[in-house]
């Protein structure tokens, strides 16, 4: 009888030990908190747009340097390509800028752009602008080719979303009248953006 019962003590301290939970493995030990400063994601410039609605910070990088300066190291090429996703995206056209670091009136007309807020924001709004370098250094003649000849520097080119060309503009054309300070007047350059804006303008 007392076998039995040692015997059934057993049984049941077996089963109880087959049932009950295993015991839990030991957890890592808790990291540090990382608290140094990130720093924020650098655009490139040299990325080409993506594709979509909304620019990425690489896209807005690429879209500024086309009218940085004239810089006979860029590809008009590869430029090109990147001024029609962006004009395509915003529903803009393209200006084609061609002069170089060595044109008085080339800087006489980024001034004139950035010194006046209405016709550069109406720049931004209807037209990708993009420099095209023409200098000793690169005259950049193979893409030049495909466009009409140029007479003076700087040039402007218009061409649609699609890099067909518009129009190509002699900014002669748009000069200040003898007797005037040496610049652009005013009333004729805004006419020429307004007339080749994508949508005309009042």
């Amino acid at each position: 009888m007392r076998m039995q019962t040692w015997a059934g003590s057993l049984i049941v301290a077996g089963l109880l030990a087959a049932c009950s939970p295993s015991p839990s493995p030991t957890a890592a030990p808790a990291q540090p908190l990382d608290t140094t400063p990130q720093a924020p994601t650098v655009a490139d410039p040299g990325e080409p747009v993506a594709s979509g609605n909304t620019p990425a910070a690489a896209d807005v990088a690429a879209i500024a340097a086309l009218n940085a300066s004239f810089d006979p190291a860029r590809d008009p090429v590869a430029d090109l390509a990147t001024a029609k996703v962006e004009a395509q995206r915003g529903g803009k056209r393209i200006v084609l800028d061609v002069g170089g670091e060595w044109c008085s009136w080339c800087h006489l007309m980024d001034a004139f752009i950035e010194g006046d807020a209405e016709i550069r924001s109406f720049r931004d709004a209807h037209f990708v602008w993009m420099k095209v370098n023409y200098s000793e250094d690169n005259e950049n003649t193979a893409f030049l080719s495909a466009f009409p000849a140029i007479k003076g520097y700087p040039h402007l080119f218009v061409l649609d979303a699609d890099g067909t060309l518009l129009h190509s503009q002699f900014t002669g054309e748009l000069e200040a009248d003898k007797g005037q300070p040496k610049g652009y007047d005013r009333k004729r350059f805004f006419a020429f953006m307004k007339d080749w804006a994508p949508t005309k303008a009042p």
